[in-house]
């Protein structure tokens, strides 16, 4: 399980950030500990209350547990996770919220704790806290007999196309995967061993080679997003400058967009962005189906939370009748029978609370299956998406090379398609069919 935390404070946005619906596509409040409010937001507000009597700006610790992609694991899991990890950092009994989230078919959780101290009304030091989660995240993997990263058995061997928070924002604005980006600028960067070859390289995949205002050289594709060199190719710096030479003989971030928008004339602007629709609409059935089973799961969930509602009224009934009262509920308290009655309750109680949480676990097991099997249909329709949005960086970059709107894969295979029927037509000779 990967363990990522973090002090901060804005209580209020990560609130928002967490209870944000259009990007998981369920989410629950699963626990709340030590706060009057009954709401995430609420909670919040009142660990920015209590910090104000302190000096501390980042107030709170938030983590994230990421288990493996194909694991189903259930919420037992996080709980016992949590308390191993507040067990670890110091912060037991510390005002907590758990966030249950999921997404793509994967279930993922967040803890946030109040770092103040309430009695001492002092920050509690979390030293070494990233040491500390990459232990117990160690320990959850052979625990679990779940797959290890390679990156956890040996730092050199992370994944060299893993993205950033800024590059993956990117990637949302441009549509665009930003390992297939990283991949084509590493594959240029590879296969090249001159700054003219590269460009060349570059050019070729949509991408043209600038001069960045803080780092040393960019790649600048025809939307105007601009990408780190020194990040995306993997390249050490005084490599790419061994290569690459002085980037002041480059143009600028802002010099490079000028003199792409000015060869993106209207015309061609118009077909790049008719083009991009084009690749947009790949995913659009998926998509909707995505949107229709969220909406029919939601419903079951939420059904499945009255019924046990209403179940637990009636059993809470029963339960309050088996004691008896007056009299007979005098007698009972002096012979002990109502405290024979009470632990009963109580273990049907305990008993009923674990059916209904695997009742509720098995509903969203299955879901959980269901959203896998679609989100394997969304992953084709997305490399389709993406190799349509790379073959249009191409086209952009030739038609701009040539001045004109270059014809279409699509009208070439019609093309082709029509020539082929007229060959097979000339082959059969002329119709004798009767009229």
């Amino acid at each position: 399980m990967i363990l990522k935390g973090n002090q901060r404070g804005n209580g209020r946005e990560l609130a928002n950030h967490l209870m944000k619906g259009r990007e998981n596509e369920h989410i629950e409040l699963h626990d709340l500990r030590g706060f009057v409010a009954d709401d995430l937001h609420g909670a919040m507000e009142e660990n920015e209350a209590i910090a104000r009597g302190t000096q501390c700006q980042k107030y709170l610790f938030s983590l994230s547990l990421n288990p493996p992609e194909h694991e189903d694991v259930p919420v037992e899991v996080f709980e016992a996770a949590i308390e191993r990890i507040e067990g670890r950092l110091g912060l037991e009994g510390q005002p907590r919220a758990i966030v249950v989230h999921e997404k793509e078919g994967r279930r993922h959780a967040h803890a946030v704790w109040s770092r103040i101290d309430g009695d001492q009304m002092k920050a509690i030091k979390l030293d070494y806290y990233k040491l500390r989660l990459n232990e117990v995240a160690r320990e959850l993997y052979r625990e679990h007999g779940w797959q290890m990263p390679d990156g956890f058995r040996d730092k050199g061997q992370r994944d060299p196309l893993a993205f950033t928070l800024e590059e993956w924002q990117q990637a949302k604005r441009t549509k665009q995967d930003p390992k297939l980006t990283k991949t084509m600028i590493r594959e240029s960067w590879t296969g090249s061993d001159s700054r003219e070859s590269f460009e060349a390289a570059l050019k070729d995949k949509g991408l043209w080679l600038a001069r960045g205002d803080k780092r040393g050289f960019v790649a600048v594709d025809w939307r105007g997003e601009t990408y780190s060199l020194s990040r995306m190719s993997g390249a050490k710096t005084k490599e790419i400058a061994a290569r690459l030479g002085n980037p002041k003989d480059l143009l600028s971030v802002d010099e490079a967009k000028a003199q792409i928008g000015a060869q993106l004339t209207p015309k061609l602007e118009a077909w790049a962005k008719e083009e991009q629709a084009r690749a947009d609409k790949a995913g659009l059935a998926a998509q909707f189906q995505r949107e229709q089973m969220v909406q029919r799961q939601r419903q079951a969930r939420e059904k499945l939370k009255t019924q046990h509602e209403e179940r637990w009224l009636l059993e809470e009934k029963r339960r309050a009748e088996r004691t008896p009262r007056g009299i007979r509920g005098l007698w009972g308290w002096v012979t002990g029978k109502n405290r024979q009655i009470r632990k009963e309750n109580e273990a049907e109680i305990a008993r009923n609370q674990e059916r209904d949480r695997a009742e509720k676990q098995e509903t969203i097991r299955k879901q959980l299956a269901e959203r896998r099997n679609l989100q394997r249909q969304i992953k084709l329709a997305r490399e389709k998406q993406q190799a349509r949005i790379a073959e249009l960086n191409q086209d952009v970059a030739r038609a701009i090379q040539m001045g004109r709107v270059p014809e279409r894969s699509q009208d070439k295979q019609q093309e082709r398609k029509r020539s082929r029927d007229r060959g097979r037509a000339r082959d059969r000779g002329p119709d004798r069919t009767p009229n």
